[in-house]
């Protein structure tokens, strides 16, 4: 299992910076959230600061909180990430950052931004553990209709969630949604 951080409950935003500053040991940026960065320029970037910005020549991410990936990242990816928090909706963000962060998510093109159409074919909820998805599964599903009582009393629960948990990806929900996990369908 993977584990998601509470840091993935906010609207994704960046630290957009001058990278030619930043390499002469100078911090010249400011943070915005990922669906502003996309028009941000040099000259926005350095107003204010009291440096001059005619030698820079790249903005770059240096930082970031609330996107799932680990590492610095250019301004467009960070525009991609800015629409996949709007379109997957803030209600939705922490359990697309879990599935990021668990390594089996499907990407959009190149890079790490996640197929929304694949998240929610895939998303199966959030539950307080996967038992009980499994059997609310078993439930609804109809899996022992027409059994007779005593197959249903012995039916092997532990074993039967085990095996079915192979066909799934279950990531710990962050400790701000209280408990539980998130379950994903592997396709």
């Amino acid at each position: 299992m993977s584990t998601a951080t509470p840091t993935d409950t906010g609207a994704p935003r960046v630290w957009l910076g001058c990278l030619g500053c930043y390499n002469d040991g100078a911090l010249v940026g400011r943070w915005l959230d990922c669906t502003d960065v996309e028009d941000v320029t040099l000259a926005d970037l350095h107003a204010g600061s009291g440096r001059p910005y005619a030698a820079c020549e790249e903005v770059w991410v240096l930082d970031h909180e609330f996107v799932p990936v680990e590492g610095e990242f250019g301004p467009l990816e960070a525009a991609q990430w800015g629409r996949c928090y709007e379109e997957a909706g803030s209600d939705r963000w922490t359990a697309v950052c879990a599935w990021v962060r668990s390594g089996m998510h499907v990407v959009e093109g190149t890079g790490d931004i996640p197929s929304l159409g694949d998240f929610e074919e895939r998303y199966c909820g959030h539950w307080e553990g996967f038992r009980e998805y499994a059997e609310q599964l078993a439930d609804g599903t109809g899996m022992m209709t027409g059994w007779p009582e005593e197959a249903v009393r012995y039916f092997d629960w532990a074993s039967w969630t085990r095996d079915l948990a192979f066909d799934f990806t279950v990531v710990d929900a962050p400790a701000v949604e209280g408990y539980g996990v998130y379950v994903f369908r592997n396709l």
